[in-house]
């Protein structure tokens, strides 16, 4: 086999941790499922018909992957930097055109995560017809837990809440989701090749908010697990 030779030392291929294991989860993307709660997509102000609308996605590079409990500063270019609590799913395998019936066999565990996001800018773009890229995907953005391996099984329900520096901003159950986790999945493989290591953030319930830097957030789902987030005093 030839040999590579690089300019500089390529990074480390992304990974997250597996709960009970030494062993690490590697990871290929990150799809993120856009208003997937009624109730959020309304304080969003962009209501939902779920008998007409299909899901939608964003996704952000590997690179914004950020274990749980970091502390990282207040990110640069945004003075409106906000949460999202969700149910990260964690596919084992993939394919193209999953059938629903099918599409929890693909499933590897559940995590959760927090899909931080420079509303400001959100909004901006969104006004003038302009692209996310800049709002959703930037440095330490997509935080995860370890992921708790669940082969095969799908979650449908369970307390979804978030809290920042001890206050109670998000609470809701997974059973408001508009689409599901075999749902999901299926859509997506109709757009994408799904792979082993692909991470779906399955979308966040209503109550996202500001969070300053110094502050703390603390996220948990019911039979999954935690995730935190501590934001330094200075700015990046």
């Amino acid at each position: 086999m030839t040999s590579i030779s690089y300019l500089w030392a390529p990074p480390e291929p992304a990974s997250v941790a597996v709960q009970g294991s030494e062993q690490r989860l590697p990871v290929q993307r990150l799809f993120f499922v856009g208003r997937n709660y009624l109730a959020h997509a309304k304080e969003m102000g962009r209501p939902v018909d779920a008998q007409r609308d299909r899901p939608f996605y964003f996704t952000k590079s590997p690179s914004a992957l950020l274990a749980s409990g970091s502390s990282v500063p207040y990110p640069q270019a945004t003075s409106n930097y906000h949460y999202e609590m969700e149910l990260v799913v964690a596919l084992r395998s993939g394919g193209a055109d999953i059938a629903v019936e099918s599409a929890h066999e693909h499933i590897y565990g559940y995590g959760c995560g927090l899909d931080m996001t420079r509303r400001d800018l959100q909004f901006a773009a969104r006004d003038q017809g302009k692209p996310w890229d800049t709002a959703k995907d930037c440095e330490h953005s997509a935080v995860i837990s370890p992921i708790v391996p669940m082969p095969g099984q799908v979650i449908e329900r369970g307390r979804i809440e978030l809290r920042v520096d001890g206050e109670q901003r998000q609470d809701s159950d997974l059973s408001d989701m508009i689409w599901g986790v075999r749902e999901l999945i299926a859509d997506l493989s109709r757009m994408y090749h799904l792979r082993a290591g692909d991470l779906i953030y399955t979308g966040t319930p209503e109550g996202v908010g500001p969070v300053r830097a110094g502050q703390r957030v603390d996220g948990s789902i019911e039979g999954v697990g935690t995730v935190s987030l501590q934001l330094l005093a200075g700015k990046a």
